[in-house]
């Protein structure tokens, strides 16, 4: 994970020193992400039909190779934005089925799906000390012998990954039996998503995030060389301030005792993921954009942590990789456009002007959310007191206190 970050910045940074161009960045953002839009339905299906663990390594295989080829590219300075758009592109093919393997894979790896909410966060923080640490080192090897190197230590980190997979035992594979065709099975997984409402509300909430919320790491080296007078050392420390705080929330999640109360959280954290981006755009020192990215960070990890335990915790078992594979294009399939969005609208009115816009769309977002509450909560209320984590009683005077606990 921490060679996952260095690339992501240094692939950022690399086409910044070609291109400066808004434009361009959000292109090559675009290229990697819509492609995991449109496997998605097709990749949930597949994932359901394999042996998770068997797919996870194959999945790891093909992207320590696109990792390595992406180094040799750099490292020759053969590299040019057509090879960084293909091998992007590749990248996001091995997301597709990465993405739903992965996350369905780690409740095999659980025991108790009680617990899950724990292991989704413990997960999750891994995932974003890797970004506090990732970054901060890429910009150190940007600055000392260029992106090509951040590329190869992430290639090779990838065999770490593997050997890992292979320790791995589970008493089961995920693998699920269907008698119905790929396009039955992806109608009854769109039917679920689509008619379910918290999975529906939810997903439309972190898609919004991911179409407003995410894109502002590409218009980040804008700020460090613009706003604040820097370099990819400045980059650096924005990305991992934003790894402070995503860490920061990740452990705070690991902390939980019981999922009850994550909408709540989900409230909060989008208001405060579009509050931080607001106040980001129009910040000129250092010190408090170092703050207000670690708030960006804590927003970010808080909604799609606790968007991906909600919805975990609801979907049933033999359609878990179908519904996650619809999470992965909430992700990758708004990001693409956001990509755009954002870089376009930086290359006609700034990266500070265009943050503070998109800022106001995630805020815009958790008030829809909060007319929404209510709603959802009534039909999550039987399916938590079903499974234990929420306590079943008669008593009508506590029933609006436990909603709101939901």
């Amino acid at each position: 994970m921490v060679g996952t970050a260095m690339t992501r910045l240094a692939t950022v940074w690399l086409v910044f020193r070609l291109t400066h161009s808004a434009l361009l960045l959000g292109l090559v953002a675009f290229s990697g992400q819509i492609v995991s839009f449109l496997l998605g339905p097709f990749a949930g299906v597949w994932v359901e039909r394999l042996n998770r663990r068997q797919l996870l390594i194959w999945t790891q295989v093909a992207a320590a190779a696109q990792s390595l080829g992406l180094a040799a590219y750099t490292l020759t300075r053969s590299i040019t934005i057509a090879e960084i758009v293909a091998l992007t592109a590749l990248q996001g093919l091995i997301n597709a089925f990465d993405m739903p393997a992965r996350q369905s894979f780690l409740v095999l790896l659980v025991d108790d799906r009680r617990d899950l909410g724990n292991a989704i966060a413990i997960n999750s923080s891994m995932a974003n000390g890797a970004r506090l640490i990732g970054p901060a080192l890429a910009g150190l090897l940007i600055g000392a012998v260029g992106e090509g190197w951040c590329f190869l230590v992430d290639g090779v980190s990838y065999f770490a990954v593997i050997v890992s997979l292979l320790l791995i035992r589970t008493s089961s594979s995920g693998k699920c039996t269907s008698s119905g065709t790929m396009a039955q099975q992806i109608y009854e997984g769109w039917t679920y998503v689509s008619t379910f409402r918290p999975i529906r509300t939810i997903l439309i909430l972190f898609a919004l995030l991911s179409l407003m919320g995410y894109p502002y790491a590409l218009l980040l080296p804008f700020f460090a060389t613009g706003m604040l007078h820097g370099g990819p050392v400045t980059l650096g420390w924005l990305t991992g301030a934003a790894g402070i705080g995503a860490v920061v929330s990740g452990l705070s999640l690991a902390a939980r005792k019981s999922v009850v109360g994550l909408t709540r959280m989900l409230q909060v954290s989008s208001a405060m993921l579009g509050v931080g981006l607001m106040l980001f755009g129009i910040s000129h020192s250092l010190w408090s954009s170092l703050i207000l990215m670690a708030v960006v960070g804590f927003g970010l990890m808080q909604c799609g942590s606790v968007s991906n335990t909600i919805i975990q915790i609801l979907v049933p078992e033999e359609k878990r990789a179908r519904v996650m594979s619809y999470y992965t294009m909430a992700f990758f399939g708004t990001a693409p456009f956001g990509s755009l969005f954002s870089g376009t609208l930086a290359h006609w009115i700034g990266a500070p002007y265009t943050v503070v816009v998109t800022g106001s769309c995630c805020v815009a977002g958790s008030i829809w959310f909060t007319t929404e509450l209510p709603k959802i909560r009534t039909v999550m209320k039987p399916i938590y007191q079903q499974m234990g984590l929420l306590a079943k009683t008669a008593a009508t005077e506590h029933t609006g206190a436990r909603e709101r606990a939901i």
